[in-house]
């Protein structure tokens, strides 16, 4: 039976510092698989305007926190980063979290966990980021922004900036299950 090789990569802690490294591994392998989706997560623009710069003429997708996300009607991506990440020619995804919304008001206002926190916390037992990538893959997918039959390339991060990338076949919400994380290209050896 044929093998593929691929070379996973552990950052020895989490965090910014791994931004760049995290973004080069993950063009490379888009380059060699032919992937021209990448969807990354970004707070405030920062990382998303990077890779909108290393990854133009690739359909890059980059998904924000929701609006509210630190308190009401703050949207915490700036408006020159919007600029810039739109300039490149990259998309804005901001909606719901696809592991928040109504069972994270639930928690909020009655203090027990709904499934899609559950669902949040065992993901995050290989690293934040790892949370994140499947979370956005389904966002992007429920707005009709990247199919369910074709891979793409997710990156995310644990906090702020980039440390988490993988290859992964996106499902909707509502198939949650079908999802398929189809490389491990880096991450935290030391999830948080």
């Amino acid at each position: 039976m044929p093998e593929i090789a691929v070379t996973s990569i552990y950052f020895e802690n989490p965090g910014p510092e791994n931004t760049e490294r995290t973004l080069e591994i993950a063009r490379r392998r888009a380059e060699e698989l032919g992937i021209k989706t990448i969807l990354v997560a970004s707070t405030t623009g920062e990382t998303g305007v990077r890779a909108a710069e290393l990854f133009k003429g690739y359909n890059v997708i980059v998904v924000t926190h929701s609006t509210g996300f630190r308190r009401p009607d703050f949207q915490e991506l700036t408006e020159e980063n919007r600029e810039a990440i739109e300039a490149a020619g990259a998309h804005i995804l901001t909606c719901l979290h696809a592991f928040g919304g109504i069972g994270r008001a639930v928690r909020k206002k009655l203090g027990t966990y709904e499934l899609e926190e559950i669902v949040a916390y065992t993901l995050r037992i290989f690293g934040e980021g790892m949370k994140v990538v499947c979370e956005m893959a389904l966002m992007a997918a429920d707005a009709g922004l990247v199919r369910t039959d074709e891979m793409v390339l997710a990156i995310a991060g644990t906090s702020s900036g980039a440390d988490t990338a993988v290859v992964l076949r996106p499902a909707h919400t509502q198939n949650f299950f079908d999802m398929r994380i189809v490389e491990l290209l880096c991450k935290p050896r030391l999830a948080g």
